[in-house]
């Protein structure tokens, strides 16, 4: 599920479907398209205005990371949620940046605070955010900075390919005002335990925070699943 990156330039023959792509994932992680939901290239056409082409572009795009998949004679369908393999991941989560703990606690004095300087200034010093799509992307970067900062650019590179896999149902833990607050806490009680070296406390803390915050995204996934099939079936 590796995201695909829109080429950069001022000429983009692909600039349509790159707008279809991100139109059609961002239905499916507002769950305007549900999982199990099926359509075809014409539907989808249809309703963006555009030919077939960039909109079957755009959805080989999806294809190749795991978003949808298709049915050579009946079109598409939004992938199903596999909770397990996300709490797979999760679980790889726990061993990678545990270990990124583990090496940044064993640095010598003081090269940690310094690896860690912007983490500290965001999470302990500065005012907290309320905003939780922005706290969302900020909770991210922290959890890629710890594993970068180990020093190991394989680990960070398996751990950034990770994040992106999850980020569909992980954003979603950011949707209430007390997890937004947990987070806060638990990382500036991260960060603390690295700086003053204790291992096995920061592996602790880290270890709760994560499993926290997978079970709570699937108790908030389920609700809001439950809650889209509610509505009127307006997607298409």
């Amino acid at each position: 599920m590796q995201e695909y990156q829109p080429k950069r330039g001022k000429a983009r023959p692909e600039a349509l479907a790159e707008k279809v792509y991100q139109t059609i994932k961002n239905d499916i992680f507002d769950f305007r398209l549900m999982p199990g939901d099926r359509f075809s290239e014409s539907e989808m056409a249809g309703r963006m205005e555009v030919s077939r082409t960039p909109v079957r572009q755009a959805l080989f795009w999806l294809e190749r990371e795991g978003y949808v998949e298709v049915y050579f004679r009946s079109g598409w369908q939004v992938r199903q949620f596999d909770f397990e393999y996300f709490e797979e991941l999760y679980d790889l989560r726990i061993v990678l940046e545990c270990e990124a703990v583990r090496r940044l606690c064993s640095m010598p004095q003081g090269r940690a605070s310094e690896l860690l300087t912007e983490l500290q200034r965001f999470w302990v010093d500065s005012p907290r955010l309320e905003d939780g799509k922005a706290v969302s992307l900020r909770d991210e970067a922290f959890h890629m900075a710890i594993v970068a900062a180990a020093g190991n650019s394989e680990m960070a590179r398996i751990h950034a390919e990770l994040t992106e896999k999850i980020r569909i149902i992980r954003r979603l833990d950011f949707t209430r005002e007390d997890r937004i607050e947990a987070t806060y806490n638990e990382h500036a009680q991260i960060l603390l335990a690295v700086l003053q070296q204790h291992t096995e406390e920061a592996q602790r803390i880290l270890t709760a925070h994560i499993s926290v915050s997978k079970a709570e995204v699937r108790k908030i996934t389920l609700h809001m699943l439950q809650q889209a099939r509610l509505q009127p079936d307006s997607s298409l």
